[in-house]
């Protein structure tokens, strides 16, 4: 991994750990609109990989491995981020489908239906679950970045990775946690079956007896409801 000179050979590393980042990427994108491109994702990592390599200090105890592939699949969430794929119309329509539940939430005490969900939209029930589908192309993320949605601004520039950030990441996690806890049975299930066991739309519309696309309506309003509960 060495030059001649003693230096870090960056042509060498970088093909050593090419497959890591290939894997990295293959098992985001399984999870992802099919829009995304494998070879983004994994231009991204290899740019995370560079930068693990600049920023790596033996001296902090992780092995150059760990660090690594928390640089590499970091990268490929902010690349994820940086894309607007959802015109402004969906976006302001997710928002107000967020204001919507947070109003019943309070209101009624309890989770919201589908179909109160519509009403106070003043929608019909189709076209509330169509807006859910065209929503739901942007927020299939990770678990962890549930988290990073649900901040308030001026939280957006915690400094992770010190002991204060690690605090806050913790808390705000414990929030989640528990706000995924009071989901209706079947959106708790979904999370779980997507967040924690890594299945994909597909296959998790098997387990649960409906369509990829009903999964997609189900988890578009699964993330709005814990917006909203994180937000308030």
């Amino acid at each position: 991994m060495y030059t001649a000179k003693g230096k870090i050979d960056q042509n060498e590393l970088l093909a050593q750990y090419l497959p890591q980042v290939r894997r990295q990427a293959l098992t985001l994108q399984v999870r992802l609109p099919a829009s995304i491109e494998l070879d983004d994702l994994i231009q991204a990592g290899m740019v995370g990989l560079l930068e693990a390599l600049g920023r790596f200090d033996a001296g902090q105890g992780a092995s150059f491995a760990t660090f690594a592939s928390q640089r590499i699949r970091g990268a490929m969430i902010d690349e994820l981020r940086s894309r607007d794929w959802l015109p402004r119309s969906v976006r302001r329509n997710a928002r107000a489908v967020d204001e919507a539940i947070r109003r019943l939430e309070q209101r009624l005490g309890h989770p919201p239906e589908e179909h109160e969900i519509a009403a106070e939209l003043e929608m019909a029930l189709a076209d509330y679950r169509q807006l859910l589908n065209d929503t739901n192309n942007g927020q299939l993320l990770p678990f962890e970045e549930l988290v990073a949605e649900g901040q308030d601004p001026g939280q957006a520039g915690t400094p992770f990775g010190t002991p204060f950030g690690d605090l806050v990441d913790q808390q705000q996690r414990g929030r989640l946690v528990t706000a995924i806890e009071a989901l209706p049975e079947r959106e708790k299930l979904l999370m779980a079956l997507y967040y924690q066991e890594e299945l994909n739309l597909k296959e998790i519309g098997a387990v649960l007896g409906v369509t990829e696309s009903r999964v997609s309506q189900l988890h578009s309003q699964a993330v709005s409801r814990l917006r909203a509960w994180l937000q308030d």
